[in-house]
């Protein structure tokens, strides 16, 4: 039985952006709400434009509005780079979707790359419409594209009087830019900007301008396109640097290969010298999983998050973790991490420079030379510093985001998510050590979503040069001049006031202090953790994600998948235990070297952005929002102090206190919040537990304050 409400009359029109273009519709579509058995949802009409997928739902109203709203993309909207697969429902069996179709399925369901699904049933919708709104959306969704036909070039042509919102973001798209940054880490003495490659004389990868060592002669950075070359990342308070280098092909013949390993030699030894300091090289395409184990990896990852229905997720969650270490996600993760320690125990400890070399010096070089920096150095731990780092290393560092996300659809060969391993790792450290960000988890989950939105310009070109190169607009009769193209780090785009103090920590340590009680208290907090869903940490013990087991687990695993990338045992040398054991024994200083914690059960799941829209995974009341609201709640109760004060001096202020939202008024928070609007769980998890039955029978107990409400006991 289906539970319909009849379609309202009121017609509903789409917002539409500067530049976007309505390509098709549907009315009467019904969109489930969530499929838990009882098919409830929504009458709507179903759009395709050339920006995104949207339903607009003819019963909403505007005193929903979500306090975490984004101005871009509406909770119903799905971006077209957004969509990972389109199924069709025929008969009760899903058939993906793809190129022409020959019937037309009764139901549509669109998996998400930022891990929404949606259900949409097209029983009630004339055949025509059908057969329009599921073409569109699967041509304009999933068939190759050329760079030009982005909405990126629309909306920027559309809108030509865009403002570059820089917000102390360092763009590093200038000499000086860089000129400051070896003036900040104190690398002047030893390395140099230098402007070889203006108008991509050298190569077409490298950015026009980037930082070598001193000794190195413009003849060397030409002679192989910049292959060779050591190039600066980043210098340590000791003076040791953080360098990354383009291997040459593997595949040469001897007298071309004996060529470049005599210019090798040359090179490495003239930076071996005084004044620079010994040099250690790590091949990453040697000590590191593929791209291709790493895209294997995530592809099984997240279709464990890619949930259909709640007897979809019961049915996984007795597997569940046989499940995720099946993935070799946090696996990956961990030798990550482990990587990016051994590099910070040469910089800081040994005094080293390390010399990173990968084919292109710009996939797994970018992911670790940016974790050392957010390790060592605490610029790089605050917003604009970290921003700056991932203009430095990823744009601007010629990292493939077109490629690598596959936003054109045009080779998944080339699709790998090195990004999104980036701020799987970051989150780690973020969550082992709050207090030394001035960012918190939400600003990563919004960044990691804003992969997908074209009207930014950050994540959608291969290269400088390729931005460099499409940024002329006179093709279009709209405008003659170039494109002004909006950047992700002007976060008003997206988000109000209100809305951008969740991506701010309130916590953030602002100057050192090193003290033990309050690392001793963070520590037993996030062991208590979610990692896992509605899973504790105790129990975890049984399934083997604890230390004694863990080592022998991982060992097995390694031993079976991915035994050919480990040439050393997988304990870590002497002095790589030495130095981890000595810093985790000592207080933290949240403004100096982080070091995470890379044991088993230490290594987490991204509970927030993996499970923000599965209301079964929910906690009422609980998850990382629960301490955020009291916090938040006391901020505002102190401003509040703070007007009165003012009042009482008579000066007061009228109305323009920008207060943060008062969270603990909603008695349906929950571990969802900001991403998920509350009103949708109407639903609670049908958990055989006493804890559930209980609060199925008490409505008052999620209106009480949970402070005190521990519902973690029963769960398992």
């Amino acid at each position: 039985e289906i539970h319909i409400r009849e379609p309202t009359e009121k017609e509903v029109n789409p917002h539409l952006l500067p530049g976007e273009l309505l390509l098709c519709e549907a009315s009467t579509v019904y969109k489930y709400i969530q499929e838990d058995g009882s098919n409830r949802g929504t009458y709507g009409k179903l759009v395709c434009t050339n920006f995104k997928i949207a339903f607009l739902d003819d019963s909403a109203s505007d005193d929903n509005e979500p306090q975490f709203k984004n101005k871009i993309v509406g909770e119903n909207d799905i971006t077209l780079q957004c969509v990972d697969q389109i199924y069709g429902v025929y008969d009760e069996k899903k058939k993906l979707l793809t190129g022409q179709l020959r019937k037309y399925p009764e139901k549509l369901i669109i998996y998400c790359k930022d891990l929404r699904v949606f259900q949409f049933c097209l029983r009630y919708t004339k055949e025509e419409e059908v057969k329009r709104i599921v073409s569109g959306i699967v041509h304009h969704s999933q068939t190759p594209k050329l760079l030009k036909r982005l909405f990126l070039f629309s909306y920027a042509s559309a809108a030509p009087n865009n403002i570059d919102g820089r917000n102390q973001t360092v763009m590093f798209d200038t000499l000086e830019d860089w000129r400051d940054e070896l003036e900040r880490t104190k690398g002047t003495v030893k390395y140099k900007a230098v402007t070889t490659n203006e108008g991509y004389k050298v190569s077409e990868k490298l950015p026009l301008y980037f930082v070598v060592p001193i000794c190195i002669s413009e003849e060397s950075i030409l002679k192989y396109e910049g292959r060779g070359i050591p190039i600066w990342c980043w210098s340590c308070h000791n003076g040791a640097a953080l360098l990354k280098m383009s291997a040459f092909p593997k595949e040469q013949d001897d007298s071309t290969s004996q060529m470049q390993k005599a210019f090798l030699d040359g090179i490495y030894k003239t930076i071996s010298k005084p004044p620079y300091e010994l040099l250690k090289m790590d091949d990453l395409s040697s000590s590191l999983p593929s791209l291709q184990d790493i895209q294997t990896a995530y592809t099984r990852f997240k279709q464990l998050f890619l949930i259909d229905n709640c007897t979809d997720f019961w049915a996984t969650d007795v597997k569940w973790f046989s499940l995720l270490e099946s993935t070799n996600w946090l696996e990956i993760i961990r030798r990550v991490l482990k990587k990016a320690i051994e590099v910070a125990e040469c910089l800081e400890r040994q005094h080293t420079n390390v010399l990173l070399i990968e084919e292109s010096a710009t996939d797994l070089c970018c992911v670790i030379s940016s974790l050392v920096q957010v390790m060592m150095d605490s610029y790089s731990r605050t917003k604009s510093g970290f921003q700056s780092l991932i203009q430095k290393e990823w744009v601007i560092g010629g990292h493939g985001f077109l490629d690598r996300c596959n936003h054109l659809h045009k080779s998944e060969k080339e699709e790998a998510p090195v990004f999104l391993l980036l701020l799987n790792c970051v989150w780690q450290l973020v969550q082992q050590y709050p207090p030394a960000f001035e960012f918190t988890e939400t600003y990563l989950t919004v960044l990691s979503d804003s992969l997908y939105v074209p009207i930014f310009s950050t994540f959608f070109f291969n290269s400088q040069h390729q931005k460099d190169t499409n940024t002329s607009g006179e093709s279009l009769k709209t405008q003659s001049g170039p494109f002004r193209f909006l950047t992700v780090w002007d976060w008003s785009v997206q988000f109000d006031p209100k809305a951008q103090a969740f991506l701010n920590n309130p916590l953030y340590a602002e100057k050192p202090r090193p003290d033990k009680s309050q690392r001793k208290s963070t520590r037993f907090k996030h062991q208590r953790q979610l990692s896992l869903p509605l899973t504790q940490t105790k129990s975890s013990t049984k399934r083997g994600f604890f230390r004694e087991e863990t080592d022998h687990l991982i060992k097995n695993i390694l031993g079976k998948r991915i035994g050919k990338l480990i040439n050393s045992s997988d304990e870590p040398p002497n002095s790589f235990r030495e130095f981890y054991d000595s810093w985790h024994s000592k207080p933290v200083d949240y403004h100096g070297l982080l070091l995470p914690r890379i044991n088993g059960p230490d290594i987490k799941v991204w509970a927030q952005r993996y499970l923000r829209w599965i209301p079964e995974a929910q906690l009422h009341g609980g998850g990382t929002i629960a301490t955020a609201a009291k916090i938040l709640d006391l901020m505002e109760q102190v401003q509040s102090l703070q007007v009165k004060m003012d009042e009482e001096h008579s000066q007061a202020i009228s109305g323009d206190v920008h207060s943060v939202p008062m969270l603990r008024k909603s008695p349906r928070l929950s571990s969802l919040f900001p991403f998920a609007l509350l009103q949708r769980q109407s639903v609670k998890p049908a958990l055989p537990t006493s804890t559930w039955k209980d609060l199925e029978d008490e409505d008052d107990l999620v209106k009480r304050d949970d402070e005190f409400v521990d519902l973690s006991g029963d769960m398992s």
